[in-house]
């Protein structure tokens, strides 16, 4: 896997973390998925409204809500198409991307300032780090796992940013995961479209693993950014 990582420092006004995941490939219709199971659809804008801006409505974005046992989550289509291919284009040229396991921390550039604002914008929520993931094609996954991190402040959302090819994504619930599961829990499988955001909400994470599968059929290049909060210690 290949990483990008930015974080905000004491004195910086926000940081970002990224890293680079290999393997999505672009939605060709441009058009937002249907959320396959545990979907509650609404027009409810929330918390904030969108400005008009290449395709997207100026009433704001048309959120989707996904709930099921200790799962919330939001998920709308957030940059229309023709900004969504740009913003996707700049990634692939200004991101630079590492592998190992060791995340050297970056500064803000632009463009995902650009993309962390408009986050901001339509959730009325901040956020001091971001982790870039970048997938070659459908061959490049990345299993079960929990965001649970110790330096992650547990009540603030992570925001998931997508870009390029459009990929399943499935959510599993901690006691239904292995052959002998404590209790039975549907899994929740919905798609990342190009441009969308998926809002995880507290306690998402505590209950819920979440993964990518492999989609061998799948051609095309995604980035990822998931937008975070983490707790800062004065050193």
């Amino acid at each position: 896997m290949d990483k990008f990582l930015v974080k905000r420092t004491l004195g910086d006004r926000l940081g970002k973390s990224k890293e680079r995941n290999l393997g999505e490939e672009q939605d060709q219709t441009g058009e937002d998925p249907a959320v396959l199971e545990g979907e509650e659809r609404s027009s409810r804008k929330r918390p904030r409204r969108e400005t008009a801006e290449d395709g997207v409505s100026s009433a704001g974005p048309r959120w989707r809500h996904i709930r099921a046992q200790g799962l919330d989550c939001d998920y709308t289509v957030l940059f229309g198409r023709a900004e969504a291919d740009e913003i996707f284009q700049q990634l692939e040229k200004e991101v630079e991307y590492f592998t190992g396991l060791t995340l050297s921390p970056k500064p803000w550039i632009p463009v995902l300032e650009r993309i962390r604002d408009r986050v901001s914008w339509v959730t009325g929520k901040t956020f001091n780090f971001v982790l870039v993931n970048r997938y070659k094609d459908g061959c490049d996954h990345i299993g079960e796992h929990r965001d649970d991190e110790r330096e992650l402040d547990p009540g603030s959302p992570i925001a998931s940013v997508s870009f390029g090819a459009c990929r399943d994504f499935f959510f599993r619930h901690k006691d239904s995961r292995g052959k002998s599961p404590a209790q039975r829990v549907e899994a929740v499988r919905l798609q990342l479209a190009h441009g969308s955001l998926l809002l995880m909400n507290p306690p998402t994470n505590t209950h819920w693993y979440h993964s990518l599968p492999v989609r061998k059929k799948i051609l095309a290049p995604r980035v990822n950014l998931t937008f975070r909060n983490i707790l800062l210690t004065k050193k």
